[in-house]
């Protein structure tokens, strides 16, 4: 049975940062939905080497997962890629939940500045929805198999004042990526 879209006053929508192999392979399912089966993208580039240096994200409706969106770490930028959502949840509300929910994790690590690819029709859809801006100075990139060049762009983020940073309490390195506010079941009180 098919769910009903989005209800903006659905409170069972969430992203989670992926940490178990349940989540990732949800991540998956996604992608290969979106790109490989209405795409037609092959699974050598839907899927590739880089997922396993990426930090990936799930957006879930209760526990059905409706979205994703993969981010790779370079040194002064983070890099969004393979954002897919299913069709039933594509929508502004749901994309830009998701969008925020990474944008104050990418910042929280420091990190004040994203960027990602798309074809002109996507570039849009960031741009309008998203504040992403056209990068300047940069060509377009061409993909084997794509029809359309793609786009570079660029949004800048605020750092909170709470940064991951090398002031930041030693045991908060320790936490698990994403939940760096909850002491972890192996920090001991005793020091």
């Amino acid at each position: 049975m098919e769910r009903a879209p989005f209800d903006r006053n659905h409170n069972l929508i969430r992203t989670e940062v992926v940490t178990t192999q349940q989540q990732l392979l949800h991540a998956f399912a996604i992608r290969a939905i979106c790109f490989m089966e209405e795409h037609g993208v092959k699974a050598r580039q839907t899927f590739d080497g880089n997922d396993y240096q990426a930090t990936h994200f799930v957006v879930y409706d209760d526990e059905e997962p409706i979205g994703t969106v993969r981010v790779r770490w370079f040194k002064d930028f983070a890099k969004f890629e393979r954002a897919s959502f299913r069709p039933a949840w594509r929508n502004i509300e749901v994309i830009r939940n998701c969008a925020n929910f990474v944008f104050d994790h990418v910042a929280r690590k420091g990190f004040d500045k994203v960027i990602t690819h798309a074809t002109p029709k996507y570039a849009r859809i960031w741009r309008t929805m998203l504040g992403f801006q056209t990068m300047e100075g940069k060509g377009f990139v061409h993909f084997a198999g794509h029809d359309e060049p793609y786009i570079e762009l660029v949004k800048q983020l605020s750092l909170p004042g709470n940064v991951i940073s090398t002031r930041t309490e030693a045991a908060i390195l320790f936490r698990t990526e994403g939940y760096w506010d909850a002491p972890s079941e192996f920090e001991s009180a005793a020091a």
